[in-house]
């Protein structure tokens, strides 16, 4: 949203009638729909000088609408000077590379010390408001202890663009997230895709489960063995896994869930922790360093929300899970 607060539009011959906010978004595309049906509720809006309330009200050829923006209330959470990673930085978006064990959103148990709390500190005035507050766009987000590549939204124009190509999971447009991982055993498909329903589990909400299809939500992660570890005789193996849908834990547990959880995992692969006892001493000390899935999102590319320049941008596996795979590798 740009500096203005007051804006005026008289509305073409061979409108309408329509829908006062379907018209308003066309008009101001910088503005979510769902802000604008806000603001129209707040009595920021007016038709022919009329105060209006209602977002569904008819509007015809003619009809001078006003539209008063109030600027960005501060956001909630607190800035925090944490130091980020940052791979990519314009007046639309931000890419963060997220080390582990850095939580994205505010939530109970972690009200302070998260990724939003550094974006806030560090973005400033640049937040120029999603939906009328001045807070990062989160369009998509990574597990706690899950590294790598992630972008977020400084604006609502962005935050609309990102939020669409998403939703989309690059089937019908260039978005592109790819993970590498550590997995038990070696598949006996090198190459294939995990089409299986997810949703909280029955028996421990805090965990996510392979469900029927009509009590779930649709998943598909495609995967590719990249390496088996060690060579000779593999008890692990690197993996390449691509999202075509972006689930809670849909990686991890959608390789549980064909006999291959990553390692690391205490909640998707405790059953599998005999495993660790047929690797070599030097193996199981950087299994035990890493003391978290091995995950990370190495790969991220989109389209700019307003420039259309596809963007793609890659991170190196950090040093624990790099640590893990060269000690496997013998």
């Amino acid at each position: 949203m740009n500096d203005e607060t007051q804006r005026e539009w008289t509305l073409e011959e061979g409108i309408g009638p329509e829908r006062l906010d379907r018209v308003m978004a066309r008009l101001w595309s910088d503005l979510s729909r769902s802000r604008l049906q806000a603001l129209i509720r707040d009595g920021q809006v007016t038709v022919n000088g009329v105060p209006t309330l209602d977002p569904s009200g008819k509007v015809a050829a003619g009809a001078r609408i006003a539209l008063v923006v109030p600027p960005a209330t501060p956001a909630e959470p607190m800035g925090e000077a944490i130091a980020l990673q940052i791979a990519y930085e314009d007046d639309d978006l931000i890419v963060i590379d997220k080390p582990a064990g850095l939580v994205v959103h505010p939530a109970a148990g972690h009200e302070s010390g998260t990724l939003v709390n550094a974006l806030i500190a560090h973005c400033g005035e640049s937040l120029s408001g999603i939906g009328g507050v001045k807070r990062p766009g989160i369009v998509h987000r990574l597990d706690k202890d899950t590294s790598g590549l992630l972008v977020i939204a400084k604006n609502d124009r962005a935050h609309q663009g990102l939020a669409a190509q998403f939703a989309d999971h690059g089937r019908t447009g260039p978005l592109e997230r790819a993970y590498l991982a550590l997995v038990w055993g070696v598949p006996q498909r090198h190459n294939g895709t995990v089409e299986a329903a997810l949703a909280r589990s029955l028996h421990n909400r805090e965990k996510i489960a392979v469900v029927p299809t009509e009590r779930g939500r649709y998943a598909i992660t495609h995967y590719e063995l990249i390496e088996p570890l060690p060579p000779g005789e593999p008890v692990a193996s690197l993996m390449r896994c691509e999202l075509e849908t972006g689930r809670t834990h849909q990686i991890r547990v959608h390789m549980a869930h064909i006999g291959h959880p990553l390692l690391g995992d205490l909640v998707y692969g405790s059953g599998f922790k005999t495993k660790a006892n047929r690797l070599g001493e030097a193996q199981q000390a950087a299994l035990k360093t890493l003391g978290r899935q091995a995950l990370h999102a190495a790969v991220l590319g989109f389209e700019h929300p307003r420039t259309g320049e596809f963007l793609q941008f890659e991170s190196p596996l950090p040093a624990d899970v790099a640590g893990l795979l060269e000690a496997l590798r013998g």
